[in-house]
C-alpha cells in the first residue's frame, strides 16, 4: 500500500512538473495579442524618452526591483529622476518581438535609434539593440530587467 501511494505521488508530481515546463516553453506573441500590445506601447514610450518628456505610464511600468545594464556595461536601478530627457531628435522604435512565457512573464527584443547633437554642433545617430524582461504583477506589466547594446546603425 505504501509503495503504491509513493508511485501515485510520483506520477502526480511528474504531471504537475511537465505541465509547468510546457508553459515555460514560451510562444512568440502576435501583434494583435493584448499583452504584446501593452508591452509594445510601453517600449515605444521608453524609446521616445530621449526626444520627449517621460509619460507617467512609463514611470509606473518600472518595477521597484528593476535592474538594467547600459551599453557601457554600467548597472543601474529604477530611474528616480528623469532629467536630461528630450534633447534628441528622430527617436524611433524600429523593431520589437515579444516572447510570452505563461501569462505573467515576457521578454521583449528590440531595436531603436535617435539622433543627438555633439558638442561641436554636428549630429550623430545612435542605435541600440536591447532585451527587456517583463513581469505581470497585480494585473499590470512591469519591466524588471534591461540589457542595452550600442550597435552600428543600418
Amino acid at each position: 500500500m505504501k509503495k503504491s501511494m509513493h508511485m501515485i505521488a510520483a506520477i502526480l508530481l511528474f504531471g504537475v512538473c511537465a505541465a509547468q515546463a510546457q508553459d515555460q516553453a514560451g510562444r512568440w506573441a502576435s501583434t494583435s495579442d493584448p499583452d504584446a500590445k501593452a508591452i509594445t506601447a510601453l517600449e515605444d514610450m521608453w524609446a521616445h524618452t530621449a526626444c520627449s518628456s517621460v509619460p507617467e505610464a512609463l514611470k509606473a511600468a518600472f518595477a521597484e526591483d528593476f535592474q538594467g545594464t547600459s551599453p557601457k556595461g554600467k548597472r543601474y536601478g529604477r530611474p528616480t529622476s528623469w532629467g536630461g530627457e528630450g534633447d534628441d531628435t528622430d527617436c524611433q522604435l524600429q523593431q520589437i518581438q515579444i516572447r510570452l512565457f505563461g501569462d505573467s512573464v515576457a521578454v521583449a527584443y528590440g531595436d531603436e535609434s535617435s539622433v543627438s547633437k555633439k558638442k561641436d554642433g554636428t549630429e550623430a545617430k545612435h542605435c541600440l539593440a536591447w532585451t527587456d524582461t517583463w513581469l505581470k504583477r497585480n494585473g499590470k506589466w512591469q519591466i524588471v530587467a534591461a540589457q542595452d547594446n550600442l550597435v552600428a546603425c543600418q
